[in-house]
């Protein structure tokens, strides 16, 4: 016991505050779902949802999301266009020859895949539950199915919204639905417009430490001036050879089960720091008013992929970057002039996919930067990124301590002052 546990108790309360949802790079960040009430009669009403990614970085990949909530009281669905409810449930209360779609007390709702028949689908439907991040691909950032809604009771007298909201997404939160004004929907190229009878709004926010107790990435540096690389940091993400700990070591291929969705379990390569994602940073040259780097980015997990990928980065020297190879970039300026953070992701049909390990299983840029004259510097680990986030995860940094050292005879950014005025005033003696 001691002062160590209440530390220790102390930090993780501190860590699990209410504020842990929230992303300085991304402070108006989160997923809402929509309910709009397109018509309504006594027996039942139509219902469109909306699921829209407004986080600037972070995206849904596969399995993608499963929606789900929780019925007031006996609603059941009759149909559904664009989506389908994973189980049918018991509706043995009705009787006839059609029954309802779904009678359970808690649907799950899957996305449908793009081959889905064209009866059955809507308007930015059918994805496999995958949702871009707005900087990617705004114009895949959203999903929607429609619904057709009834009771038990065949009578369908006041309008009370379901709760318990989740997006089957590991690490994201939903809130209470609240009531907003009305959706209104353009017609005849916006010559006419209609509006839903009623809307809610449901917020969802991410939370790293909800989405995992451990990190999922970590960062490795080097530079042209040095010939020590450090490594990401020992049990980054993991130890190797804690019960409960599984990796493969190299040459390895173990056989893997599918979990209960079908998913196959995470497994990583062994390494000191146990993750499935390493970022290398590599200073590579300095030239005389331009500096270039080199990124990284390597997949240890042997069993997954990682579709629309992106890197955020933390810099002061990206408000002179210059040109970037081999990856997409776009500043990401949310402080009003402050402009030193930058996210990567990869090119369409070319490196937008991070595959598995193995000899294919990593990404690389380089990029340009201009030396900007009072701040540029390679001394004290300038050169090197104050944070880096991997899919909106940030990633472990080794300590500044470890950083690449510049030699007492290596580049330097400014001139060597000092010795240009002992030289000065020699001359002058001299000349005396």
């Amino acid at each position: 016991m001691g002062w160590s546990w209440i530390l220790m108790f102390f930090s993780l309360f501190t860590f699990m505050s209410p504020s842990y949802g929230y992303d300085p790079l991304d402070p108006n960040g989160n997923i809402a779902i929509k309910w709009d009430v397109l018509q309504w009669s006594s027996s039942s009403y139509d219902a469109r949802v909306s699921i829209i990614n407004y986080q600037l970085y972070r995206h849904i990949e596969t399995p993608g999301w499963k929606l789900s909530w929780t019925w007031p009281g006996d609603e059941v669905i009759w149909d559904m266009w664009g989506a389908l409810a994973h189980e049918q449930g018991n509706c043995s209360e009705f009787k006839g020859e059609q029954l309802p779609y779904c009678c359970e007390k808690t649907p799950l709702i899957l996305d449908r895949g793009p081959g889905t028949p064209f009866n059955k689908q809507v308007a930015n439907c059918c994805r496999d539950g995958l949702l871009t991040s707005m900087i990617q691909d705004p114009s895949k950032h959203g999903a929607m199915f429609q619904m057709n809604v009834g009771t038990a009771s065949s009578n369908v007298s006041d309008m009370t919204m379901p709760r318990n909201f989740s997006l089957g997404v590991p690490g994201y939160t939903c809130g209470d639905p609240f009531q907003v004004p009305p959706s209104r929907f353009p017609e005849e190229g916006g010559r006419r417009w209609t509006q839903a009878l009623m809307t809610w709004n449901v917020s969802c926010s991410y939370s790293q430490f909800l989405a995992s107790t451990a990190p999922t990435c970590c960062v490795s540096l080097s530079a042209f001036y040095n010939s020590t690389i450090v490594p990401c940091p020992q049990c980054s993400c993991g130890c190797e050879g804690i019960p409960g700990t599984k990796c493969a070591k190299p040459g390895e291929t173990p056989l893997l089960l599918p979990q209960g969705d079908g998913q196959q379990p995470d497994l990583v390569r062994c390494s000191r720091h146990m993750c499935p994602i390493r970022v290398h940073w590599h200073v590579k040259t300095s030239y005389r008013e331009y500096w270039r780097v080199k990124i990284t980015v390597t997949n240890l997990n042997l069993v997954k992929n990682y579709s629309a990928w992106n890197l955020v980065v933390l810099h002061p020297n990206l408000q002179s970057i210059t040109q970037v190879f081999s990856f997409n970039y776009r500043s990401l300026n949310e402080h009003g002039t402050i402009n030193d953070t930058g996210m990567f992701w990869g090119i369409q049909y070319y490196n937008e996919l991070l595959l598995q390990a193995g000899e294919s299983g990593n990404v690389q840029t380089e990029m340009l930067l201009h030396k900007d004259p009072g701040i540029f510097t390679f001394r004290e680990g300038w050169a090197f990124p104050r944070k880096i986030s991997f899919n909106g995860d940030q990633c472990v940094m080794p300590s500044p301590d470890e950083y690449p050292r510049l030699p007492n005879t290596g580049p330097s950014a400014t001139p060597p002052s000092l010795c240009i005025i002992l030289l000065l005033s020699l001359s002058v003696i001299v000349m005396l």
